[in-house]
Parts: structure tokens; C-alpha cells; sequence
């Protein structure tokens, strides 16, 4: 395994890039996940992103994972820190795919909900429905995404080290820190992902070459 820095502005060049290259000639839509801990900052890449991929033609919806968590009574069940249920039980994987990427699959309607649950007001958003051209380019961002069985075409993960990711985290958060353990023990993002970027320092991102 090698590292490569790389600057911020390559990496989103490359990117772009790369999502640019994947098979989409038939007018297939597709879908491609970011990655990381909230420190890691994983939805600025995919906002980042956008113009790039616009530039190059192609539609573009973003869509945030912590738009899709399941609701209060589900999450907090255990407490209101708890790592074990962050880990497992926030994410709504079936409204993600019920409403997200099983509509984007070859032949389906393009129709996304691009958001589903209000977090903090904890009540289903009201978004109404958008359709995503063919050939466009779903952007989703998020946490502990890998090893759930969900569909993209390109998967990239940020990788913070364990010092990184406690430095970076808020002390408010800190409870979390104990479930992206758990993510790199059990899940291993880095070789699950189709790409790895090392994030410890956001000014100087690397690129991880298998």
C-alpha cells in the first residue's frame, strides 16, 4: 500500500474524474457515497464535487445521510449516548434504499426523496420528490455507510486516525468515538471502499494506492 498527498483541489479533480470514467452509456444513474466521520468532514467533498460534475454535463442531486436517520424513539432507545445504538441503529438503511438508491438502479424512476427524517425536530421533512435525469449522479454523503449491504457504483472513505478523530471530534460528540472503533474493526472502510483518502489534516489530504 502507498500514500500520495495530493492537494484539495486535485482530489476533488480526480474525483470527478474517476466518477466522470464509470460505465454510464446506457444512461445509467450513479451513485456514489462519501464516506466518514462527521470530523472528517465528508459532506464538503461531495458539496465540492457538484460544480465539477456539472461542468462535465452531468445532473447532479445531493442527498445526506443524516436526512434518512430513524426517529427519536428508535435511536434514544438505549440513551442518549450511546455507541452501540449509533452504530447500529441511527442510519434508516431502508428508507435510504426504499427512497434513494433503489430508484437510481438501471431501469428504475429516477424519483429520489431527498430527504426523509428531521433529526432535530424529530418529524418526517415533507421534501417532496425529485427525478434525477439519466446519466446524473447521485452525491451521498454520511457516516458508517460501508458494510451495509447498500449499492453504489463508487464508494470513498475519509479516514481519520484514532488520534485525529478524537482531536477533531467536539467534546459534545465524544460519546461517538467508541462506534467508529467498532466501524474499523468490524467493517474495515478503508479496504471496503473503492478509494481511501487519508484526512487527518483537511489542508493535506492523501490518497491511498492499493
Amino acid at each position: 500500500m502507498q500514500v500520495r498527498p495530493i492537494s484539495p483541489e486535485q482530489l476533488v479533480q480526480l474525483l470527478a474524474d474517476r466518477i466522470e470514467a464509470l460505465p454510464a452509456d446506457d444512461g445509467r444513474r450513479l451513485r456514489v457515497a462519501v464516506d466518514g466521520a462527521p470530523a472528517a468532514r465528508p459532506g464538503e467533498l461531495a458539496d465540492a464535487l457538484v460544480e465539477p460534475l456539472q461542468l462535465r454535463g452531468r445532473p447532479v442531486l445531493r442527498v445526506s445521510a443524516a436526512d434518512f436517520l430513524r426517529p427519536a424513539s428508535v435511536r434514544l432507545e438505549y440513551g442518549r449516548q450511546d455507541s452501540d445504538a449509533y452504530h447500529d441503529l441511527w442510519l434508516d438503511d431502508g428508507a435510504l434504499l426504499r427512497e434513494v438508491l433503489d430508484p437510481l438502479e438501471p431501469g428504475g424512476s429516477g424519483r429520489v426523496l431527498p430527504s426523509f427524517w428531521d433529526a432535530a425536530a424529530d418529524r418526517a421533512t415533507r421534501a417532496a420528490y425529485t427525478e434525477l435525469p439519466p446519466g446524473g449522479v447521485l452525491l451521498l454523503d454520511g457516516a458508517l455507510l460501508l458494510g451495509r449491504w447498500l449499492p453504489f457504483e463508487l464508494t470513498v472513505h475519509l479516514a481519520l486516525s484514532p488520534g485525529a478523530l478524537a482531536r477533531r471530534t467536539p467534546a459534545e460528540e465524544q460519546w461517538t468515538l467508541p462506534a467508529f472503533a467498532r466501524y474499523e474493526a468490524e467493517t474495515g472502510p478503508a479496504s471496503a471502499a473503492d478509494l481511501t483518502v487519508r484526512s487527518d489534516d483537511p489542508r493535506h489530504p492523501a490518497l491511498v494506492l492499493r
